[in-house]
């Protein structure tokens, strides 16, 4: 058997295993240690766990050189109805060439065959080369994406990252970020059979949510509009029988392009509120990011401000370039594109700064939905894919 047929079926295998292991965001833990003894048993030189529960493999060479890390979540949305599906969600059976499963595409699969590439690289080379391999499984990207990737880069100070998010083998040079703003506006509670004696907090947010819909959308030529769509809305006391709502909180959804910082999404909400005040005397309201706090399968809080930045990079860039190269040599023929959701990117190229590409089998339409799954000879070629722009980046520096 040739390496490559060797380590296609070992991210096949791998694949399979994952997926059998439920880990919903916060109950990764039974994953984190079978990709953990997959590295350990494919030529890792060191596998640690961080606090959160990431976990990292890593494949050193002789000599100095970039690292390159792979970047893929361990955790999945949850299956609310098992009866719904036609195969097993967490079986990992093979089906008319396809792994059935939950995280098949979204994303055990690339995760699978990010070790079988470099595992694959690094018995090639009989670890003769310039540089080094990391691949991470990581934590609560299904509700923190890039929070727990910020551990990661802290301790392995990447040189370039591979997203493994679903791309059809197409390479994402971008994707637009991701904010939660939440409005509240601040009434005056009474007995509603004495309404006039005091303020309703949901008059004042249907006039501000008016506001809000005037608020012109910035674009840009690539990622498009700066999309804000209201998501949610909840009056004070809930529910209010017999009183004036005193409060009420609604929450929008914004997606982010480049260039864009916090104060910057904030300041024409912030401005609505301002007109709105100045023209009645009992309109109050605030604005802000929403916070999020989950528990991971360590014990330990992660915890953060949902505010996920965009990011872009030219396509002519010399190490985009570089890997698109070494995909064409590898005998594939990727396009340029950038995700239309948001990613861990968020954290390595939006707040980091480190060069950052997208790269990963199957299709995006497939996350989250009944009968998931992921086609055998995706995962071969993705593979093959990995260990391609391996090559190309390690050269690029």
């Amino acid at each position: 058997m040739s390496n490559k047929d060797k380590y296609c079926n070992l991210s096949v295998a791998l694949c399979q295993e994952l997926v059998s292991l439920p880990s919903v965001s916060g109950e990764e833990g039974d994953v984190a240690k079978a990709l953990a003894a997959a590295m350990e048993a494919n030529g890792f030189h060191r596998v640690t766990v961080d606090r959160y529960g990431n976990v990292v493999g890593r494949i050193k060479g002789d000599k100095p050189g970039p690292c390159v890390l792979f970047d893929g979540h361990m955790d999945v949305v949850p299956v609310p109805d098992p009866s719904a599906w036609t195969q097993s969600p967490f079986g990992g059976d093979i089906v008319d060439g396809k792994v059935y499963g939950r995280g098949t595409s979204d994303m055990k699969g690339a995760l699978s065959a990010m070790v079988g590439a470099a595992a694959w690289f690094a018995k090639e080379t009989k670890g003769k080369f310039a540089g080094e391999i990391c691949v991470a499984g990581v934590v609560q990207e299904e509700l923190f994406e890039g929070i727990a990737a910020r551990e990661i880069s802290a301790e392995v100070k990447p040189d370039f990252v591979i997203i493994g998010e679903a791309s059809e083998l197409n390479l994402k040079i971008g994707q637009r970020g991701r904010a939660e703003i939440v409005v509240e506006t601040m009434g005056v509670p009474a007995h509603s059979a004495n309404p006039d004696k005091g303020v309703n907090a949901v008059h004042l947010m249907t006039d501000l949510i008016r506001e809000i819909d005037k608020i012109e959308a910035p674009e840009q030529p690539v990622l498009g509009k700066g999309i804000c769509v209201l998501t949610d809305i909840k009056s004070t006391p809930y529910p209010g029988s017999s009183v004036v709502p005193s409060g009420c909180r609604a929450t929008y959804d914004r997606r982010l392009l480049v260039g864009e910082t916090p104060e910057s999404v904030l300041a024409p909400f912030n401005e609505a509120i301002g007109r709105l005040s100045e023209a009645n005397p009992d309109f109050k309201a605030k604005v802000y990011f929403a916070k999020g706090k989950e528990k991971c399968y360590t014990g330990v809080h992660i915890q953060g401000e949902r505010f996920f930045p965009g990011w872009l990079y030219d396509a002519d860039a010399p190490f985009v370039a570089a890997a698109l190269a070494g995909l064409e040599e590898a005998g594939l023929a990727p396009g340029l594109s950038h995700y239309s959701f948001c990613t861990n990117g968020s954290h390595y190229a939006g707040e980091a700064g480190i060069r950052t590409l997208g790269y990963g089998p199957s299709r995006e339409n497939l996350a989250h939905t009944i009968d998931e799954h992921i086609e055998v000879d995706q995962l071969h070629k993705v593979t093959a894919g990995y260990k391609a722009i391996i090559e190309a980046l390690l050269r690029c520096e």
